[in-house]
């Protein structure tokens, strides 16, 4: 997938933004990301956590969800920012909200080290999703 490095900037410098906004009291760990549709439109999202942890959202499908409810069924891209040092990909069920969206989406795992950026494709975090498919 070919998206621009000024892209990609605005991708992790909205994700690192949406990071300010997270809810985050029992973690400690502020999220943020920022999702690129097909039709290049970007939604961002926060972690929101509650004292009911299973009812807690990552960042990553806070930010998909809300393209999904501006109309969107195709990301691109997604960049997903943490405050650390080393990066941080996105948990297993991220991986799979992101393949409904977007299977063949580039994740962009960024933090407070910009030389530290990683970026890998869907299939390289899930090789074996389940879906449509599937059923």
């Amino acid at each position: 997938m070919n998206i621009s490095a000024s892209l990609i900037g605005e991708l992790t410098q909205r994700a690192r933004a949406a990071s300010a906004h997270a809810h985050a009291p029992y973690s400690n760990f502020p999220v943020g990301a920022a999702v690129l549709t097909t039709d290049g439109q970007i939604y961002s999202g926060a972690n929101v956590e509650n004292a009911s942890y299973g009812l807690s959202i990552c960042a990553e499908r806070s930010a998909i969800f809300q393209a999904v409810a501006h109309g969107v069924r195709s990301i691109r891209a997604i960049a997903v920012y943490t405050p650390t040092v080393a990066t941080t990909p996105p948990c297993g069920a991220c991986r799979q909200v992101m393949t409904e969206f977007g299977p063949d989406v580039l994740v962009i795992c960024c933090c407070d080290d910009a030389a530290a950026q990683q970026q890998y494709t869907l299939a390289e975090l899930l090789p074996l999703p389940f879906g449509a498919g599937n059923l």
